[in-house]
């Protein structure tokens, strides 16, 4: 994704304060990180989740993509645990 606006909505920012992720995280996920899964289905714009890294630590993003608007709105981000992931932080394990 190549980034022309964030917008960053207010349960993301609080999520990311608690988990201590900062937006120019968010920002180099979104403009670096892999696809992780794709909700093109989400309202009101299509969504993904990204996989990104600062230092060693994994960081997924779900960012949504408002076309119209030239806009990415970031809906929540977070540390992916190894409980609820694979190896890698790409495929989610079976429950």
């Amino acid at each position: 994704m190549s980034e022309t606006k964030l917008v960053f909505r207010v349960h993301a920012v609080r999520r990311m304060f608690t988990r201590k992720i900062s937006r120019d995280e968010v920002a180099a996920v979104i403009r670096n990180g892999e696809d992780v899964e794709d909700y093109p289905d989400d309202k009101p714009y299509p969504s993904k989740l990204l996989l990104g890294w600062s230092g060693g630590r994994p960081v997924h993003a779900v960012v949504a993509h408002n076309e119209t608007e030239g806009e990415f709105i970031v809906v929540t981000a977070y540390e992916p645990d190894l409980e609820k992931w694979e190896e890698g932080f790409k495929v989610r394990r079976k429950k």
